[in-house]
């Protein structure tokens, strides 16, 4: 698409906030990128990189490259939310440096798939470990047996599901009811968890240190060892077979950073958004990628690489607390766990709605959606997100040579990693293109090391993205095809607004 296909509405347009309550502080503000960032995949994915990396010191650097990239983006990303501090983040910014079907894409596919899946991932895991302290609650205790629709699809309701559910709605409800009742139980269980993670780090390092462990993994950062194939002829066994493996890793690292640009989504709603929105992405992107990188630390400081490689279920954090702590380690950390979960879907709810609402301002979702109720917040956009959300909870995907359940939106989230990582990258080019298409553009803030800092981004990601196409394309090209599918969406929207 070019220039001339403007938004639907001129950029003047844009809601700068009529009804909406500044209510989020610097505080706030850098509580809700850590809330969306801190979630249950920092206690899990480090198993699957071990695997695939084959080494303490493949596990690390894939946790530290995570951390470059997630603060580049969001030290690049700063200066667009200073430029547009509207409700709507990566939306707006993608309309305004391309398009409005560009921005639409992002938005469609945000809604489908990449917001509203990730809540209901993250409730079904609140839900699991909810299981862990109370058997009732489980995936295989079924109110409705599975009924499949295919031979591959089932849809059911156990209680774990139903559980999952009544927490996506509970918290729906309770944003509903204003900023204040959002930002109160965001910021009480993100320190709750971020307090959880500090724990764990210094458990692992200077309680649960074991000698043995610290050894093998540090004394031998680099030797392959217990890792799987990548792909046919190709393992972490050579160097090139390394370095796919850490960029083909970085799907779990990152997706455990990811979300902390959400809080743009919610800039109409936070004080002087100009100097705070920068600031907040700086400190909460730096905190909790560096706080990552110290949990895997004390990971391997805890455990042999093999123990993190073959972590039951893939639970790092359990199997650590569990040698640490024999008998109450599991308990504890399904604690964790479920705090985590909670607060972080508070974070992805409270700031999803606003990028939905910014879509029906637009004319490119529900009519409902673009409207704030009694309370100044969007109320329709949260029912909407809330409701599609608990949907995506009921599909199960069936295996018929094991017998065993899945859930759909895993399946979904691993199809849009590829294209949530081009979303990224186009929204960063989009600093160079807006730098160039608004030079007079008033930008109280000017990303840190342009334009070397935001080519540092594009590059790593598209090096992601190129090694993901490479060697994981059926987990890729389905990813745009969902983006595609949003195409005609659009076409139908513009046409029903021009009629």
């Amino acid at each position: 698409m070019t220039d001339s296909d403007a938004p639907v509405q001129a950029p003047a347009a844009t809601p700068r906030g009529d009804g909406f309550v500044r209510g989020l502080g610097l505080f706030d503000s850098v509580m809700t990128v850590a809330g969306a960032m801190i979630g249950s995949a920092i206690f899990i994915v480090a198993a699957d990189m071990a695997r695939m990396t084959g080494s303490p010191g493949g596990v690390l650097t894939g946790w530290v490259l995570t951390g470059v990239l997630t603060v580049a983006a969001a030290l690049s990303y700063g200066e667009l939310a200073s430029m547009m501090p509207h409700a709507g983040g990566m939306y707006i910014y993608l309309r305004e440096a391309y398009s409005s079907v560009m921005g639409f894409l992002y938005g469609w596919t945000l809604f489908a798939v990449i917001q509203a899946g990730t809540i209901a991932a993250v409730a079904v895991g609140f839900a699991r470990y909810t299981g862990v302290l109370w058997p009732l609650i489980s995936e295989d205790r079924y109110l409705i047996s599975p009924l499949h629709v295919s031979a591959g699809y089932a849809i059911s309701l156990s209680t774990a599901q139903l559980l999952a559910i009544l927490s996506i709605l509970l918290l729906t409800w309770t944003n509903a009811r204003g900023l204040v009742y959002g930002k109160t139980v965001q910021n009480v269980f993100t320190t709750a968890k971020a307090g959880a993670l500090v724990a764990l780090v210094i458990v692992g390092i200077f309680v649960g240190r074991n000698a043995s462990a610290v050894a093998a993994n540090f004394g031998d950062l680099w030797t392959p060892r217990g890792y799987s194939p990548i792909a046919p002829g190709l393992d972490a066994g050579t160097l090139f077979g390394v370095i796919v493996a850490i960029a083909i890793a970085q799907t779990g690292s990152l997706f455990a950073a990811d979300s902390w640009h959400d809080v743009t989504f919610a800039a109409d709603e936070v004080k002087n958004p100009q100097r705070t929105l920068p600031l907040a992405l700086a400190i909460g992107c730096v905190a909790v990628t560096g706080l990552y990188v110290l949990v895997n630390i004390a990971y391997l400081m805890a455990l042999p690489l093999a123990g993190i490689q073959q972590a039951p279920s893939d639970r790092v954090a359990t199997a650590a607390l569990q040698v640490i702590f024999p008998g109450p380690g599991t308990a504890l950390m399904a604690l964790a766990i479920m705090v985590s979960t909670f607060g972080c879907n508070n974070t992805l709810i409270l700031a999803g709605a606003r990028a939905y609402y910014a879509m029906a301002r637009d004319g490119l979702f529900f009519k409902s959606a673009g409207r704030l109720n009694k309370a100044h917040v969007p109320g329709g956009s949260l029912l909407a997100q809330g409701i599609w959300s608990c949907l995506l909870v009921l599909p199960r995907t069936f295996n018929p040579t094991t017998g065993k359940y899945g859930s759909l939106y895993s399946n979904l989230l691993d199809y849009v990693i590829s294209a949530a990582l081009i979303f990224y990258i186009l929204t960063i080019a989009g600093l160079f293109r807006l730098r160039k298409k608004r030079p007079d553009a008033e930008r109280p803030y000017r990303a840190f090391g342009y334009p070397v800092v935001p080519a540092v981004y594009i590059l790593g990601a598209l090096a992601i993205v190129a090694a993901l196409f490479a060697y994981r394309p059926s987990t890729t090209w389905p990813g745009f095809i969902i983006v595609l599918c949003g195409l005609p969406v659009y076409l139908l929207l513009r046409r029903s607004r021009a009629m």
